[in-house]
């Protein structure tokens, strides 16, 4: 029976076109069948996993504490140092601390001499601090964070005032105490009625950094700093409270001949060792832990680099042109499957890591920081993405040069080396290496801010992410007008 013809005007649409449009969901399900029925192609992603896994047990096994022991708690992922010296008195609810730094000698650039509320005595509590610093004028700090609020080029002698209404609390300065210049202010979350409010100082470590290929060594001495207060008031205070002091954390009561404070009349003289900030020197667990991933990832840029190599060189990749002509698709479906392969196998390779390296580090001294900590998830889940960024790119790559072995070097050199030579060089071209090449990537891994940080986690990703898609671009370009 002959079909009836279309009416006058009635566009024709052809069947074989709509099942084009529906059909990559088939493409998608060819490649992972693939995929999945390569015995060894399984095997490496599983490699990928078990490789990882045991370079972070490893790790974990070979690290030792250098901290004092007990029950310390978790790392906390500020990398915070809270150390200098402080001396205060009771604040009870709303008022102010004001003084005068007279003089301020030592300690650098960043050494530290002013006012300070915090919640408590405890290390790391929350804290509000106005200072005078040499080199970077008066600053407004908080969250054991650098910087700050404020700036500008005054130094001692200065007053200072900082003043608290709820749980804000605002800093002024002045150069004669009558006119005062509003610097900032920060909210303290939890900050109690009675609070603490006085005077401290704190000078940054003196650290020397020298870098050779393969290692590097840091050593250094604590930063000490003096400075002289007068004018000092504290409102309101409890009638006959007496001025106290907080040394080192943990630790007795400072030594006035060492850090600590001495007093005549209306002016008082601190000395203090150590900074309250970030520690920029401090171990990144979570990304030691994830370290693994540098030679799981050989397995992840193989595989991907032989699910097209392999069908160049079988000349199986007629047989695919030929039930899909649309070249853009099949490289599309290619790197679908491969990048969530990928992205499994990266999961269960970070998760494991860090869950089974945690009982590891525990029993050597260490306190790695939870898994739902938000930049250790951040870290886990990001090396996982970072795993199928890079499968995608190995796949590119094998499409533009068409043969495994080179295609393997080339990507493997783009995302090692850069690591490799950064640490045999000075830090400001170790960074810009870091920063604008593939490598970066796996700066989605850092979980606190160090010395030597070339640049943010995201900004790393999308690096790669921008490497990933020129070289996905050159590949389609080249798919399409090359023979297969």
């Amino acid at each position: 029976m002959t079909a009836p013809a279309p009416a006058a005007g009635t566009a024709y649409r052809s069947g074989v076109e709509a099942e084009a449009h529906d059909g990559f969901g088939r493409l998608l399900l060819a490649e992972w069948t693939k995929l999945r029925t390569v015995p060894r192609w399984m095997l490496t992603l599983l490699a990928s996993v078990l490789l990882t896994v045991l370079v972070a047990l490893l790790s974990a096994a070979g690290t030792e504490s250098t901290g004092s022991g007990g029950e310390s708690g978790p790392t906390p992922l500020t990398a915070a140092s809270d150390l200098g010296h402080y001396t205060y008195l009771p604040l009870a609810g709303d008022g102010a601390v004001a003084a005068r730094v007279a003089s301020q000698d030592g300690g650098g650039a960043w050494a530290k001499a002013g006012l300070m509320i915090r919640s408590s005595t405890r290390q790391g509590a929350p804290y509000a601090a106005l200072m005078v610093t040499p080199g970077h004028g008066v600053r407004l700090q908080t969250g054991y964070e650098g910087g700050g609020q404020g700036g500008g080029t005054a130094t001692a002698p200065r007053w200072l005032r900082l003043t608290r209404s709820g749980t804000t609390v605002t800093g002024y300065d002045s150069a004669d105490g009558r006119t005062w210049h509003r610097v900032g202010s920060v909210r303290l979350e939890g900050l109690p009625r009675d609070a603490l409010a006085g005077m401290f100082v704190a000078a940054p470590d003196r650290v020397e950094v020298q870098r050779q290929f393969g290692g590097e060594s840091i050593s250094g001495e604590p930063g000490a700093t003096r400075a002289t207060f007068d004018h000092v008031s504290v409102s309101p205070a409890p009638p006959g409270a007496s001025w106290r002091d907080r040394g080192m954390p943990g630790g007795p009561a400072a030594d006035p001949d060492a850090d600590g404070r001495t007093q005549s009349g209306g002016t008082f003289a601190l000395k203090g060792t150590g900074d309250i900030g970030p520690d920029r020197f401090a171990d990144d667990i979570t990304k030691t832990t994830l370290t693994g991933v540098l030679i799981g990832q050989a397995a992840i840029v193989a595989l991907a680099v032989l699910f097209v190599t392999a069908e160049y060189r079988r000349g199986m990749l007629r047989t695919t042109l030929a039930a899909s002509p649309r070249r853009g698709r099949v490289l599309a479906a290619k790197a679908v499957v491969a990048g969530l392969a990928s992205l499994a196998a990266g999961l269960a390779a970070a998760f494991g890591a860090v869950l089974l390296a945690r009982p590891v580090l525990r029993s050597h001294g260490m306190s790695p920081p939870p898994v739902s900590d938000a930049a250790v998830l951040r870290a886990v889940l990001g090396t996982a993405v970072l795993l199928a960024v890079v499968a995608v790119f190995s796949l590119a790559v094998a499409v533009i040069v068409r043969r495994s072995a080179p295609a393997i070097t080339i990507v493997l050199l783009l995302l090692l080396v850069p690591q490799i030579v950064a640490t045999g060089l000075p830090l400001s071209a170790a960074r810009w290496l870091e920063r604008l090449t593939p490598a970066a990537g796996f700066a989605i891994q850092q979980t606190v801010t160090r010395f030597d940080q070339a640049i943010g986690p995201w900004a790393g990703l999308g690096v790669l992410c921008g490497y990933t898609a020129a070289a996905l671009a050159l590949a389609a370009w080249l798919f399409r007008k090359r023979d297969a």
